[in-house]
């Protein structure tokens, strides 16, 4: 299997011109791009994978994500991680582009799908994915208040849809105050 490649930004999100492999330490002040997708059924609710054991947040549930490929569009590689880890094949114009934050070495280009789409229509990816769900929000926040959701996805979820996932508790109850966990 061949390396991954990623360009690297600086920290106004423009390209370097050089490229890292994945798995290699970026050097200060330089970002690569990573995606997450929320994808959600016309009737209001969230697809959820649980992301594969041997994996870092292992275990864990998530919305789909990953990192940009070298010379990809962060559209396109939008459409090639949520077709990767689910088997939804989208256009490029379903995928809304919300913003994006500027996070330690790297940046997150979050974007939302809706569609019409069941778990019958999911195919998980070996190695990356090993369970979905199709969920309300309030199911989101109860996986994440019983420690079964990333925690960053979560606070990423809160900050790009505020309408939606902030009208649950703004503390987290993960939040690192004075050396504590709360």
């Amino acid at each position: 299997m061949q390396s991954e490649l990623w360009d690297i930004y600086d920290s106004n999100k423009h390209k370097t011109g050089k490229t890292i492999t994945r798995g290699t330490i970026l050097p200060r002040d330089c970002y690569h791009i990573v995606v997450n997708i929320l994808s959600m059924t016309y009737d209001g609710k969230f697809l959820l994978t649980k992301r594969h054991p041997k994996k870092s947040y292992g275990g864990l549930w998530e919305i789909t994500g990953g990192s940009v490929l070298a010379g990809e569009e962060f559209v396109k590689g939008a459409k090639r991680e949520l077709f990767e880890e689910t088997g939804l094949e989208v256009e490029e114009s379903e995928l809304y582009n919300l913003g994006s934050k500027r996070m330690t070495r790297r940046f997150v280009e979050f974007f939302l799908y809706i569609g019409d789409f069941s778990l019958e229509d999911i195919r998980l990816q070996e190695g990356e994915t090993v369970d979905a769900r199709i969920v309300p929000p309030n199911e989101i926040y109860r996986l994440y208040k019983e420690d079964k959701f990333a925690e960053i996805v979560w606070i990423r979820l809160v900050e790009f849809f505020p309408e939606i996932f902030g009208k649950f508790p703004a503390v987290f109850h993960h939040s690192h105050v004075f050396g504590r966990r709360y």
